[in-house]
């Protein structure tokens, strides 16, 4: 009998964000998360855990409530609560706001879960790129 021994498989799967160069430039979009799930209670951890630290402590979310399958009020990530908005701006179907007070604000384009790999790798590469054309639809 042959025994074929598999890899482990990772603890946690890699989170799927690239963030935009940092420069002296405010920018439109500072990054693109590709989250697992429209879970945002189960996705929102794993993207707060793997932001830069320089980011500091994100106290808020504001999201599209059309393309969560929930969005509660608060959550607790990590011993502290992040307060979670829900809006239907149409200018912003497809987008995540983190505020950190003191530090900033910063705008991640959220490629939709059931994306292709292909189709979020080219729109994560053009909105890090500054390119205006990202859209997810």
């Amino acid at each position: 009998m042959t025994t074929v021994l598999q890899p482990p498989l990772p603890s946690h799967p890699v989170l799927r964000l690239r963030l935009a160069p940092h420069g002296n430039l405010p920018r439109a979009i500072d990054g693109a998360w590709w989250p697992r799930s429209y879970d945002l209670s189960a996705e929102l951890p794993a993207l707060l855990a793997g932001l830069p630290p320089q980011w500091g402590r994100i106290t808020s979310a504001t999201v599209n409530g059309a393309a969560w399958s929930a969005v509660p009020g608060r959550l607790l990530v990590s011993h502290q609560v992040v307060r979670l908005h829900g809006t239907q701006v149409e200018s912003a179907p497809h987008t995540i706001v983190l505020l950190a007070p003191g530090r900033g604000r910063w705008d991640l384009l959220v490629v939709p879960p059931d994306t292709t790999e292909q189709a979020a790798e080219a729109l994560m590469a053009a909105a890090v790129a500054g390119q205006p054309a990202w859209s997810p639809d």
